[in-house]
């Protein structure tokens, strides 16, 4: 396959990965969640790790449209340079600005990726990810590295909004099988991934696919390696103005789509909202001081007769 000579190393890693054999994707992988320890490493080196032939890495590299493994190598370590040299670049863009100009410039970014995401976000791609997970048996959510946080935060909500959700964490590609080993046609996958991408969750995506199950991605570009499998992609822009990824255009994407499915769904919310409270006040996990969340109203109180709690003595 012939590669525009521009794009980077993992971007044509992510591009060729549909067309590689088992072999090379198992290499694909290893580079992409340990490029720091694989831009140091002979062909093989790198193959006894991910237990293929040195040739095999070097048909690996050669499929890349490189000449031979050095000049993969070569690229590698341009990108893992160029990658943390991103430090450098926020102190000559930030070196001498204040804290409010940091704010006001980054707060400005934000704005700007929520901005582009409202202008270019596929509204039908949305609304079939909402029929998509309203039908499901069950929903398996993954996102891993920074994108943890946004699938802790799905999953949350749809355990208010549903039952049987799934979210799959740990750092072992085996193990996350074993947790998704049922998946089938009646279920459905939410991956979740941002440059840099988790092969760990396009391995996943993959699997469900495999599995006839159907596939949501929340990512940043219809080049993601994370559309290869899904159903339907849901894009938010992640561009960042320093060394943090910017979350904040997808968390407002998957909070749009938790207020979607309450509101198709609006009787089953209410009534398990309300079952989650009265077992909250059951077993007086917060003593009744919290917000009501079933009633029509978001109003605090304490209960009917309900007293401050006394010290223990």
């Amino acid at each position: 396959m012939k590669f525009d000579q521009d794009l980077d190393v993992l971007t044509r890693i992510n591009e060729g990965y549909s067309r590689m054999s088992k072999g090379k994707k198992n290499i694909a992988s290893y580079i992409t969640e340990h490029y720091e320890q694989a831009v140091f490493m002979t062909a093989a080196e790198l193959g006894k790790v991910v237990g293929v032939s040195e040739s095999t890495v070097v048909r690996f590299a050669m499929s890349l449209d490189y000449e031979g493994y050095p000049e993969f190598q070569k690229a590698l370590a341009t990108w893992v340079s160029d990658r943390f040299g991103s430090v450098e670049k926020v102190g000559k863009r930030f070196g001498k600005s204040n804290e409010g100009e940091i704010l006001g410039a980054i707060l400005k970014s934000d704005i700007s990726n929520i901005e582009n995401t409202i202008s270019s976000i596929d509204v039908a791609a949305f609304k079939t990810a909402v029929d998509i997970i309203l039908k499901a048996r069950c929903v398996y959510i993954v996102g891993l590295r920074s994108c943890e946080p946004l699938a802790d935060f799905l999953h949350f909500y749809l355990n208010m909004i549903r039952g049987n959700n799934v979210l799959l964490r740990t750092t072992s590609v085996s193990e996350m099988f074993e947790q998704m080993i049922r998946i089938g046609d009646r279920d459905c996958i939410i991956g979740i991934s941002f440059p840099r991408y988790s092969m760990r969750t396009l391995k996943c995506l993959e699997f469900a696919n495999d599995r006839n199950a159907k596939v949501i991605t929340i990512t940043d570009s219809i080049h993601s390696p994370m559309n290869l499998y899904s159903s339907c992609n849901i894009l938010a822009r992640s561009e960042m103005a320093s060394i943090v990824d910017s979350l904040v255009a997808p968390l407002s994407v998957i909070n749009a789509l938790i207020v979607a499915l309450c509101m198709r769904n609006p009787n089953e919310v209410k009534a398990g909202l309300k079952m989650l409270e009265e077992t909250w006040n059951n077993y007086q996990v917060y003593l009744n001081d919290e917000i009501d969340f079933a009633s029509d109203d978001l109003t605090i109180h304490l209960g009917s007769g309900a007293k401050e709690p006394e010290e223990e003595t």
